[in-house]
């Protein structure tokens, strides 16, 4: 019995009660999180998931930063820069200009995050090719999930929590604990970054970096305002100029997060702000400028294709036109298309995307703050950097904006204003609480009630993702891996496919891909017949989902439109198309046609679409 009561003692006087409280808090952690990921996980349904994923997987196997996935504008930047280079040799020496018969190097990402993936898929060994037999992984027999989404999703969950703690520790600083607890858990019952924890993008590594530098400006702020030693000021302005850098190698758009760094520091740096503006810059530049370099030296370009950006979805290119262009027109001038796409940009983030910043209606709260004065300093200066970082990134992703804001509006990674959502979500809940202050209530537990209300109605789309029905592990359509390593698994490892879904081709089915060319003449039959020839075509609903008019009917007689309308419509392939075999039980979700009838060599392994089954779906 002493025993228990020494046990009873610690718990409620000796300070034994805030283990209880860390215990249930990780329980609660492991719960939500299981559930979650049973309840909602799907493999990965955005382009750039699964092109980092690939990428990764590339550097992880000593591939070199080499992708799987061809854009036929990254094929053109390739061979523009190296005709330049080679000029001087004749036509039998110059080789694969546009490197797609070996290794294609990547130019459209940036190499942090699938470098970090990289890491993360060296360690865990993972086998690629689906089969049956686990039960994890599948159900009833039948593919269920894919386990390198789920490791990387489990990653970018972890980061996710990481993320909280940041904050929480944060909000402690710069209110109370009470401020800090209840941001904390709303937070973790958002389901926007649950979202975008398990979507595989890096949103969850660049808002972990960007929590880092909102702590890395406050410690420097403080240490303005106290009067500190200059050598922590040094370190702090190079760890600064370190994290934008590092984030912007992760993004290329958050480097313009330095923007806002620099005006923060000459507004808030005191007599030492020249010298701290210059530590931050160098440091940002030496880290980015090495990579500006290899780009330099494989494409002729600084951000490779991502360079570009500013030209897509615009009267000039719209939707992916450019990435699927070889021979792109760069004669126009942009100048009317781009500020059309910019003020239409900025008009809609401002009207749509900004009332829905922290996935939830709490982000009103921090809005109608603004117009109340804080008391904490440090509040008040990290409050006007989030309003610049406001009006930069708004600009920033207007610009930058593509078609895959329009494929995945709001889990994307152009999606910059997220990365300010907890920073909002904190301040908001801090005018909260100014508000329940001035409340008058009878009694004081009342407090609490109104407390739980808000915590709960905040956290509402959350609970429904744990309400019927469950929804099924897989992003088809469009996206459907046994399918897709079923072809894949038809081809060697150094022939080529065409997809209108070739990063999904270069993730699941590990072969080389190139995207869907803007045309079907010339540019299929320039890289078919002489660039390197396309063994099997492989589209899905992205492509047979379009509009009619305006997509397939107007335009040349042989665009990709007329074509898959004679294969559907007429049911043959027409006579000048190189692939002509096709194997039954594709149509009408799906269309393969290859150059033979590869799957006869692999019958007794490969797995038919007549017979492949994923959850709810099968081919008809």
């Amino acid at each position: 019995m002493p025993i228990l009561q020494e046990s009873i003692h610690k718990l409620e006087v000796a300070g034994g009660l805030r283990f209880v409280k860390l215990g249930l808090a990780l329980l609660v952690l492991v719960v939500v999180t299981c559930l979650y990921n049973f309840r909602s996980f799907k493999n990965f349904s955005t382009q750039e998931a699964m092109d980092s994923a690939q990428l990764a997987r590339n550097v992880s196997q000593g591939k070199g930063y080499t992708t799987l996935f061809v854009r036929p504008f990254s094929m053109y930047l390739l061979r523009k820069h190296n005709e330049g280079r080679f000029a001087s040799l004749d036509e039998t020496q110059r080789g694969d200009l546009s490197q797609i018969k070996g290794q294609h190097p990547d130019i459209a990402n940036p190499p942090v995050y699938p470098v970090l993936l990289a890491g993360l898929l060296k360690v865990c060994r993972f086998e690629y090719v689906t089969s049956p037999g686990k039960p994890f992984w599948n159900e009833g027999g039948h593919f269920w999930r894919y386990p390198a989404d789920f490791a990387i999703s489990a990653f970018n969950q972890v980061l996710f929590f990481g993320v909280i703690a940041l904050v929480f520790l944060l909000g402690r600083r710069l209110f109370d604990s009470s401020v800090a607890w209840v941001t904390a858990g709303l937070l973790f019952g958002t389901e926007l970054f649950w979202r975008f924890s398990v979507s595989g993008l890096s949103t969850m590594f660049l808002l972990f970096l960007f929590t880092g530098l909102i702590w890395c400006l406050f410690l420097l702020d403080e240490t303005v305002r106290e009067g500190q030693g200059l050598v922590r000021l040094l370190v702090l302005a190079a760890v600064a100029g370190l994290l934008v850098g590092i984030g912007g190698l992760t993004r290329y758009s958050f480097a313009f997060a330095i923007i806002p760094v620099i005006i923060f520091l000459l507004l808030f740096g005191g007599s030492q702000r020249l010298i701290l503006v210059a530590v931050t810059g160098v440091l940002f530049a030496c880290i980015l400028m090495p990579w500006v370099a290899r780009n330099v030296r494989a494409s002729g370009t600084p951000f490779g294709t991502a360079g570009y950006a500013f030209y897509e979805n615009t009267g000039l290119f719209p939707g992916h036109s450019l990435e699927r262009s070889l021979e792109p027109d760069f004669q126009r001038s942009p100048l009317v298309p781009f500020t059309q796409k910019l003020l239409g940009g900025a008009r809609q983030i401002l009207t749509d995307d900004l009332p829905k910043l922290t996935g939830n209606w709490l982000g009103a709260f921090f809005l109608v703050g603004l117009l109340v004065g804080l008391t904490h300093p440090g509040a008040a200066r990290l409050r006007y950097f989030i309003l610049i970082c406001f009006a930069i990134f708004i600009l920033v992703q207007a610009g930058g904006r593509t078609q895959l804001s329009e494929d995945s509006p709001v889990v994307n990674s152009e999606n910059l204003l997220v990365l300010l959502a907890p920073l909002s979500l904190l301040f908001g809940v801090s005018f909260f609480f100014l508000l329940l202050n001035q409340i008058f209530l009878p009694f004081r537990e009342l407090r609490y009630v109104i407390l739980g209300l808000f915590c709960t109605i905040g956290c509402l789309p959350m609970v429904f993702t744990f309400l019927p029905p469950r929804s099924i592990p897989i992003s088809y359509p469009p996206y459907s891996p046994t399918h897709i390593q079923t072809w894949s698994g038809w081809l060697k490892e150094n022939e080529t496919s065409m997809s209108d879904v070739p990063w999904a081709a270069a993730w699941y089915g590990q072969r080389q891909s190139v995207w869907l060319t803007q045309t079907l003449q010339p540019e299929f039959f320039n890289i078919n017949d002489y660039q390197k020839q396309i063994s099997i075509l492989y589209l899905t609903r992205v492509t047979t989902d379009r509009r009619f008019a305006s997509q397939w009917i107007i335009g040349s007689e042989q665009t990709w439109g007329t074509f898959i309308l004679d294969c559907i419509v007429r049911n043959q392939v027409p006579a000048f198309f190189p692939l002509r075999k096709t194997q039954p039980g594709w149509l009408p979700d799906q269309m393969m046609l290859a150059d033979w009838e590869r799957w006869r060599k692999s019958e007794a392994t490969a797995t038919s679409p007549d017979s492949s089954t994923e959850g709810d779906t099968r081919l008809r």
